[in-house]
C-alpha cells in the first residue's frame, strides 16, 4: 500500500500581524510549522501503514525553506519526502495549487508505486479555504470523502474503504472505491512522538525535490500567479468590538425566560433566526 500526504508549511498563526499601513500580512520572522490540520492526515496514514504495511510519501508546494517541515514529518515516521519547488508557483492560489500537486501525485505513483490513498487536512489555517484537497480529487478523477473523522475499515483485497464522516446533520459512514483522497478533521486523533531511530534517519535523509518540469508540468500559464484567478484586495485584523459580553442570570430562570433575556440584549438575534426559519421551511416546501 503506498499513501500520499500533502502538507503545507504555514505561519505560526499564534505570531502573525497585519501590518497596519499596507493591510497585508507580516511573515517576515514569523516561525514556520507544519499546518496543524495537515498532522492528523499524517497520523491517519501512519496508523494504516502500521496495520497494513506499504510507504508513506509526504509531498508540500513551497519555497526551499519547506524542506524544514518535510524533514519534521520524517521523524513522525513517513518514509519519503517530495518538496515541489519553483520559482513559477509563486502566488498560486488553490485552482493553481491543486494544479501542480495533481501533477505531482501522477509522477509519484509512477515513480514510488500506483498510489491508494491521498490525505490531506481539513483546511489550513493561513488560508482556511479547505478546497486544496477536493480540487486535487477532482483533478486526479478520486472519489473524495472529506471532513473524515474516523477511518472505520480498509479492504484492500477488495479495493473499498469505510470511513465517518462528520456533517451539520450528524454522522455519516460512507463507503468508496479505491483510490480516494480523504481530508481528516482536527482532534480525531493525536501525531505520534517519532522514534529516534526516524530521527536521526529525517537529519541525513536527501529530500526529493521537483522542479514544474521535473513534476512533469506541461502547461507552465496553469501555475504561479498566471494561473490565479483569486485576487486578494486586502487583508485586514477584526475591528475590536467596543460592547462587553452581558451576564445573563438564568439559575433560577425556566428556558423561555432565559431566551428572552437573551434578545432582550440581542434584539436582532431573534430577526436573524426568524429570517433564517423562513428560508429554511421555503427551502422543504420546493
Amino acid at each position: 500500500m503506498h499513501n500520499v500526504v500533502c502538507i503545507k508549511q504555514v505561519p505560526d498563526s499564534a505570531q502573525i500581524r497585519v501590518h497596519p499601513v499596507t493591510n497585508t500580512i507580516m511573515r517576515q520572522g514569523v516561525p514556520t510549522i507544519i499546518n496543524p490540520y495537515d498532522l492528523f492526515a499524517l497520523e491517519a496514514a501512519l496508523v494504516l501503514r502500521d496495520r497494513f504495511g506499504g510507504e508513506i510519501t509526504v509531498l508540500t508546494m513551497g519555497p526551499p525553506s519547506a524542506e524544514e517541515s518535510l524533514r519534521k514529518a520524517l521523524t513522525f515516521g513517513a518514509d519519503r519526502a517530495v518538496l515541489l519547488t519553483d520559482r513559477w508557483f509563486a502566488g498560486s492560489d488553490t485552482l493553481a495549487t491543486t494544479y501542480a500537486l495533481a501533477t505531482a501525485i501522477r509522477k509519484i505513483g509512477k515513480e514510488y508505486g500506483p498510489t491508494n490513498l491521498i490525505f490531506t487536512g481539513k483546511q489550513t489555517i493561513d488560508g482556511d479555504t479547505a478546497q486544496v484537497g477536493p480540487g486535487i480529487a477532482k483533478r486526479l478523477g478520486v472519489m473524495q470523502l472529506t471532513y473524515v473523522a474516523k477511518i472505520k475499515s480498509l479492504d484492500l483485497a477488495a479495493g473499498t474503504i469505510e470511513a465517518e464522516r462528520r456533517a451539520e446533520g450528524g454522522v455519516q459512514i460512507l463507503q468508496t472505491k479505491l483510490p480516494c483522497l480523504i481530508t481528516m478533521l482536527e482532534a480525531t486523533n493525536q501525531i505520534r512522538r517519532g522514534a529516534m531511530t526516524d530521527a536521526l534517519r529525517a537529519a541525513r535523509a536527501q529530500i526529493v525535490k521537483w522542479s514544474a518540469q521535473d513534476a512533469g508540468i506541461e502547461d507552465i500559464s496553469k501555475c504561479g500567479l498566471k494561473g490565479s484567478p483569486t485576487v486578494v484586495k486586502r487583508v485586514f485584523a477584526p475591528s475590536a468590538r467596543a460592547e462587553r459580553a452581558a451576564l445573563v442570570e438564568a439559575a433560577e430562570q425556566p428556558a423561555q425566560a432565559l431566551i428572552e433575556a437573551i434578545f432582550t440584549h440581542q434584539p436582532q438575534l431573534e430577526t436573524d433566526l426568524a429570517t433564517l426559519a423562513r428560508s429554511a421551511r421555503s427551502g422543504a416546501s420546493m
